[in-house]
């Protein structure tokens, strides 16, 4: 039997039930794939020659022929109907007609180009999904038929994907993960045992081109040596299943890893596909559906497309295969209702058997810590969430990870926040449009490199107008910061550290955030606290990215009368100066709304600080990037620098009845009490009354560790990494 779907865990067998007895949400998935699929064969079914890039016509026909093909042969399988088997063996020999006459992709822009697509990852996507079509037909096909599909499609596809683009197919990276599941799955339809040792173990390094690289100049060959979907299992996650690429390339690598892993599982069950690395690919699926905001949205790290989420079609295989796989956790039954299908198979059949029954309970995500790198030693990514009235959740991401691979930023210690309205303090992302032709043809656009991988275009430290690492990725793959202390088991006070000591020579980076929920504040407050440490005075400036319109500032700024770039490098060279400003005191607060709620931060500023109010458009003549505001808090000439703020929402707008409710904030008094390698001490108020004082150990994270520290006369102890004391009274 060739079905390229096993699900281990599951009692359900999708022959135990006629087709109308199917559960509700499973007999709907099917009746609306029928329905897509009978429209598609009353048209002639087109192979035009590959011309275009993504999102152009020819790109867009043969993407929707592998999704009919293979959604055909899925019902074939589940309805026994010829029609549907007959319907896929004459699109594959369609192709089989003219595959082998087709050159290289004309358009010749990518690293690999592909041969039915501009790039040859788009081409192992066609293999993958129709490899499971032909899987699903293969014992119907006369035998002479499966001989030419072989000889004249499937292995020449193969072939090119692996020995003739070994710079596609040998790396650890999401592309070359693609690449072995399209050689192997059709290795084991085919049952070619030199494909699949091929996918599993890759080319031999001997029979490479000597200094092989890809498209971000990195070598081809890891310094294991090792490559293949195996060394992609061991390598490209860290043991607690974080991808290093981050989520968005996660939701589209575990597809392949996902398929040719059940497929080995059924045709290999000795490599124990499921179970291996202590089930990573279970693991994985966890951290996934773990990286997401409050709306579902996936955290927008390192190259990432915004608004990819949790209800994605590819993300229903994730769940269904989670839920099957791994446990049958019943908050994965909440998500797959709100994604409204199910995969058309034995793991649909599980969940959606499962959510007819009432077994369903709610997803609700939980702060972690995820390491990064094979061994989990290479930083990591941590994740705070708080939930308050009505269960409203705000979130915040730390992100002290390694580089990333080619679609990693500069970006250490940077940070993003989310509420209910979405984002609140933003990771701009890629600078790409994904299968619009208008843009590139789908291809990361040039200011992608020059600007969303900028440390500048992020919430971070930015030294002397340099990115971190001289943006150099050569460098940054060397360097990785390291997690200093995660505490979230108190839900009212939770804590993310990390440390960078490599992202600029002779200068150490420390940055801690807080979630602190209080009754006093409405939301979640987020307290920040960057220091900077070196030898030599330096340009200290501090972005921060708020989504929304600026509302007001306690400080006065002037407003040049033309825009000009700020800096002509590191990201600097796209941003416009829209104004600038010289705080005055020792706190200065800007205010801004966004999706309908006030947002204030206070800042504790030096007398000599600017804040610079700032937007990407400069030297971005075809509009690549998206005018968002921005203002830099400036500090030069230190060599040690310490930045506080204190960030709440409050209040909203509501435009139908044009009333604001409590659109000021609260923050009062922020003060920095001591501050060095040993401690640091800060202070607040509310406006109303009442008083908090946060201790943090600068030297030791150990939880167990006592310390002592005397702040004006008054004696304070605690045990841990640090210590929060509030007083009802701001006088006390």
């Amino acid at each position: 039997m060739r079905n390229l779907i096993l699900i281990l865990l599951s009692a359900l067998s999708l022959s135990a039930f006629a087709q109308t007895d199917y559960p509700p949400l499973f007999a709907a998935t099917l009746a609306g794939t029928q329905v897509q699929v009978d429209a598609a064969m009353q048209q002639d079914f087109l192979v035009p020659t590959p011309k275009d890039m993504a999102g152009g016509y020819t790109h867009e026909v043969h993407k929707q022929n592998w999704k009919t093909l293979r959604d055909a042969a899925a019902l074939y399988r589940l309805t026994g109907e010829e029609k549907y088997a007959a319907f896929v063996r004459d699109g594959l020999l369609a192709y089989a007609e003219v595959y082998r006459g087709w050159p290289t992709h004309p358009t010749d822009r990518s690293y690999a180009n592909g041969k039915i697509f501009w790039q040859a990852l788009n081409d192992a996507n066609w293999l993958v999904y129709v490899s499971q079509a032909y899987g699903d037909i293969y014992d119907w096909l006369d035998p002479a038929v499966r001989e030419r599909l072989n000889r004249e499609l499937f292995r020449p596809m193969a072939d090119f994907l692996s020995v003739e683009n070994p710079q596609f197919f040998n790396r650890i990276h999401n592309h070359s993960t693609w690449g072995n599941a399209a050689v192997g799955m059709i290795g084991l339809v085919m049952d070619d045992e030199e494909l699949v040792q091929r996918a599993l173990y890759g080319i031999p390094a001997e029979q490479l081109p000597k200094d092989l690289r890809d498209d971000d100049s990195g070598r081809i060959v890891s310094e294991s040596g090792r490559a293949g979907f195996l060394a992609q299992l061991d390598l490209s996650f860290s043991p607690d299943g974080y991808f290093t690429e981050g989520p968005y390339y996660l939701r589209y690598a575990l597809s392949p890893f996902l398929l040719f892993g059940l497929a080995l599982a059924e045709e290999r069950p000795e490599l124990n596909i499921v179970a291996y690395r202590d089930s990573i690919l279970g693991k994985a699926i966890d951290a996934l559906l773990l990286e997401a905001d409050p709306q579902g949205n996936f955290f927008p790290l390192n190259d990432s497309q915004k608004g990819m989420s949790l209800y994605a079609p590819e993300v229903v295989k994730v769940v269904d295969y989670g839920y099957a796989l791994y446990g049958q956790n019943p908050g994965l039954l909440s998500l797959a209702r709100e994604q409204g299908s199910v995969t058309l198979d034995e793991a649909g059949l599980a969940v959606a058997t499962a959510l007819h029954a009432g077994k369903a309970k709610s997803f609700r995500p939980r702060s972690i810590a995820f390491t990064d790198g094979p061994e989990g030693d290479e930083g990591g990514v941590g994740i705070l969430r708080a939930y308050g009235a009505g269960d409203e959740q705000t979130t915040l991401v730390m992100k002290y990870s390694a580089q990333g691979m080619g679609h990693g930023h500069f970006d250490k210690l940077s940070y993003s926040l989310y509420d209910l309205t979405g984002e609140v303090v933003q990771d701009y992302g890629a600078a790409r449009w994904v299968n619009i032709d208008q843009k590139g043809g789908g291809r990361y656009l040039p200011e992608n490199q020059t600007w969303a991988k900028q440390s500048v275009a992020h919430n971070t430290l930015v030294i002397d107008r340099t990115s971190h690492y001289n943006g150099d990725i050569r460098i940054g793959e060397k360097h990785h910061p390291d997690q200093y202390a995660f505490r979230a088991e108190d839900t009212s006070l939770q804590m993310v550290s990390a440390i960078a000591e490599n992202a600029y020579p002779g200068r150490k980076l420390h940055r801690t955030q807080w979630l602190l929920q209080d009754s006093a504040f409405e939301h979640p407050l987020l307290i920040d606290l960057f220091r900077a440490t070196g030898d030599q005075p330096a340009v200290h400036e501090l972005p921060t990215w708020y989504m929304g319109q600026l509302m007001t500032t306690d400080f006065d700024y002037s407003i040049p009368k033309t825009l000009q770039p700020l800096d002509s490098a590191h990201g600097y060279q796209h941003l416009f100066l829209e104004a600038r400003g010289r705080t005055a005191g020792e706190n200065a607060t800007i205010q801004w709304i966004g999706n309908g709620r006030f947002y204030t931060q206070t800042m504790l500023t030096e007398p000599e600080d600017e804040v610079l109010m700032v937007r990407p458009g400069a030297n971005d003549p075809e509009f690549n990037l998206r005018r968002d505001p921005g203002f830099l808090l400036r500090r030069e000439g230190v060599s040690n620098a310490t930045f506080v703020s204190v960030l709440e929402s409050h209040g909203g707008y509501n435009p139908r009845v044009e009333v604001a409710s409590n659109p000021y904030g609260n923050i009062t008094d922020l003060k920095l009490l001591t501050d060095n390698e040993s401690y640091t001490a800060l202070q607040f108020s509310h406006k109303n009354g009442g008083n908090w004082l946060l201790l943090l150990s600068n030297a030791t994270a150990d939880p167990a560790q006592e310390h002592s520290l005397t702040l004006n006369g008054q004696p304070y102890q605690w045990r841990g990494v640090h210590h929060l004391i509030k007083y009802t009274n701001a006088s006390e």
